[in-house]
């Protein structure tokens, strides 16, 4: 099913006004993507534009208020939001902040506490110079930090989110499969990139917006350059990771295979991948932290003194590509039930490297793989 219900909005707004209250917070300003949209099922490609303002307040009690550019103000009404404040956008000399400053003075009490989120892996969309005007005309209202609470919500996802995750992941699985009708020795690595991006959509992605990659012999030297229009040789490696959308939540994962036969040092390095992928596996339970499973991955991957320099070894997955937390050493969130994880390891092969990646859901038990997972062996073109 598309969208969701409006109980799942209405739990979602509940459960960050009790956070609101346990914090001594009287209103959320939100003005991202993800975070408007967690809110109010707001679903639109619209924000590529970086033209004008979009803002959401989640009032101490009642329902959420949209204070939003006039030309989202029709489909904001399909929403569950039924407070709809908007302005002509853009505006030069004052987009839409008057009439946020407004919202927020009838919202909330005049000495009360707004709170934003401004952690790791957060950004305040609208300009600095509108913001500063904003405080200004809030009077002793105080914009502060959320404290963690958006983070939090988003971090466990609800049965709802999960299935849309994992229709996405099985989307994405069935492009995979694909591969070997669009790559071969002699094709252009550009041209792989177009036409895969082309099989996600036919296998029923809604668009493709994170297409990365590598191909060069016995590993390749980054994950994040763009495709160039060298052809695949026997020999390479070709590697493509997509986070491709479905109903507004991504998948993330990758796949390696070999163009002709693999060397022993690539089937070896791809046999390490999927061990440590394993062993982060077999960790990922309840009461666990993020920390614990990059060491499980990390005690894997060096033990031939190989590893990688990447930084972290996987991350949360949800309506971003990238969400909390990050598997790295210091990071000791500890996982829960209806959380999704990446387990991303990368080896170095001489010079070069691979990396792996599957997305996995947190339960009361053991874990499940979202991803189809991959085999042990790296497959040949």
């Amino acid at each position: 099913m598309r969208g969701f219900e409006q109980a799942e909005f209405e739990d979602r707004t509940s459960r960050a006004q009790d956070l609101m209250q346990e914090h001594g917070l009287d209103a959320l300003l939100l003005t991202t993507e993800p975070d408007v949209r967690y809110f109010s099922g707001f679903l639109t490609r619209f924000w590529e534009s970086p033209t004008r303002p979009w803002f959401l307040v989640v009032p101490a009690t009642g329902k959420p208020v949209a204070v939003i550019p006039s030309i989202g103000a029709a489909l904001m009404a399909q929403t569950w939001i039924e407070d709809i404040r908007t302005w002509t956008a853009p505006d030069l000399a004052d987009d839409g902040v008057s009439l946020l400053a407004e919202t927020l003075r009838e919202l909330v009490p005049d000495d009360g506490l707004i709170g934003c989120p401004d952690g790791h892996e957060t950004h305040l969309r609208m300009p600095l110079a509108g913001f500063g005007r904003l405080k200004s005309e809030i009077d002793r209202r105080r914009i502060t930090g959320d404290l963690g609470i958006l983070r939090d919500l988003r971090m466990v996802k609800s049965q709802a989110e999960i299935k849309k995750i994992e229709t996405a992941c099985r989307i994405a699985g069935e492009a995979f499969e694909r591969v070997p009708e669009i790559a071969a020795a002699g094709v252009p690595l550009d041209q792989v990139f177009r036409r895969f991006q082309m099989l996600c959509l036919d296998q029923g992605a809604d668009w493709v917006p994170y297409l990365a990659g590598a191909a060069d012999q016995g590993g390749y030297g980054d994950v994040i350059s763009p495709a160039t229009q060298q052809p695949l040789k026997p020999g390479d490696v070709l590697m493509l990771d997509t986070g491709l959308v479905w109903d507004g939540y991504f998948c993330d994962f990758d796949r390696n295979w070999s163009v002709g036969p693999a060397s022993p040092a690539v089937r070896a390095a791809h046999h390490a991948l999927i061990d440590a992928t394993e062993a982060a596996f077999e960790q990922a339970r309840p009461g666990a932290t993020a920390s614990d499973l990059y060491h499980a991955m990390n005690s894997v991957l060096s033990r031939g003194g190989g590893g990688t320099e990447a930084g972290r070894l996987g991350h949360g997955l949800g309506m971003s590509l990238t969400e909390w937390p990050s598997l790295i050493p210091t990071d000791h969130t500890v996982l829960k039930p209806g959380m999704v994880l990446t387990l991303e390891p990368g080896i170095e092969v001489g010079s070069k490297i691979l990396v792996h990646e599957e997305n996995v859901l947190i339960t009361e038990g053991a874990p499940r793989f979202l991803s189809p997972k991959a085999g042990r062996e790296i497959p040949e073109l």
